[in-house]
């Protein structure tokens, strides 16, 4: 009977080991690029603009963001901030010497041009697309009145195969300033939010973990931690779900403290800190900002999420 049950038991974890999913594949079109696996929508690059009735126009995000389920994750347009899109980068404060040139993260003076979008080749299972985005502003131009780009903006977006409870996505940010004495910021007030935005939605029962434990929101910044997850009932039929944020430790500056909300925003890894005071962008070696997502079913005790960081701050 034991020889027994130790076989069944070898069986199962040989069964589990070979759990496989379909490869995963990329589509990349004019206006969207698409990453899917087997039948399983993973997630849409925004590479054209949207707006609502012109207004709050936007393009280069990610929207939708698809649960391991198939349920959207993310938002966009959403009521309550029309301006907030999905997974998103951008900074309240833009500055060339003196002169503000515009809003990046209310939409305001403020324009994507997504000039390239192709596929990054990989060594292992995952796909990425590789952007080049140029920053514009009606409030910049050239000698012939034309308006002029002054941040050249190019993003990697890698989607890995998925496990059998998670999903990971890693972001590169590289921006490098066309233009001397750039600076960007975040908003000016205590919060100083800006940056690494992932807006997603929020069920009643959502809960926050870093690596100390259950975090709860507060107006103001949380004190720096090497990831925080998101979850709740939020996937097909009320299942639990979640959404887990990595800051690669060599992002620049100070450790990302984090904006948290719990009902109608979105969470912020706060880049730069603090975020009311801008910092330069240099336009001789591009400023690099990490991040890495995992998409999982259940809550943060459902994945191996340390593990996961070790591996991904050694890379």
């Amino acid at each position: 009977m034991i020889v027994t049950q130790k076989v069944s038991l070898l069986f199962t974890v040989f069964l589990l080991s070979q759990i496989s999913f379909a490869q995963i594949n990329l589509k990349i079109k004019k206006n969207q690029s698409y990453f899917t696996e087997g039948k399983d929508s993973i997630l849409t690059y925004q590479a054209s603009e949207k707006s609502v009735n012109g207004k709050y126009i936007r393009s280069n995000y990610i929207h939708p963001l698809y649960t391991l389920d198939g349920t959207v994750l993310t938002e966009d347009f959403p009521a309550d901030h029309l301006h907030h899109r999905g997974i998103f980068w951008a900074w309240h404060q833009l500055y060339i010497g003196d002169k503000r040139i515009g809003d990046g993260w209310e939409i305001e003076n403020f324009s994507w041009e997504v000039a390239a979008v192709k596929e990054k080749k990989q060594k292992d299972d995952s796909r990425a697309i590789q952007t080049t985005v140029f920053w514009k502003s009606p409030l910049w131009k050239d000698k012939k009145g034309k308006q002029k780009a002054f941040v050249k903006e190019t993003t990697t977006i890698k989607v890995h195969p998925r496990q059998q409870h998670y999903r990971l996505i890693d972001i590169e940010i590289a921006l490098l300033a066309l233009e001397p004495n750039m600076k960007i910021g975040g908003s000016e007030d205590d919060k100083g939010y800006g940056g690494f935005s992932p807006r997603i939605r929020l069920s009643d029962d959502i809960v926050f973990t870093d690596p100390s434990g259950k975090i709860t929101p507060t107006n103001l910044p949380i004190p720096a931690s090497e990831w925080m997850d998101i979850s709740g009932s939020i996937g097909k039929n009320g299942n639990k779900a979640g959404l887990t944020i990595l800051c690669n430790p060599n992002n620049p500056g100070a450790k990302n403290p984090w904006i948290l909300r719990a009902k109608k925003s979105m969470q912020n890894a706060v880049y730069p800190f603090p975020g009311a005071k801008a910092v330069p962008l240099s336009n001789k070696k591009p400023t690099v900002l990490r991040y890495r997502l995992i998409v999982h079913d259940g809550d943060a005790n459902n994945i191996p999420v340390d593990k996961i960081y070790q591996d991904y701050a050694r890379n």
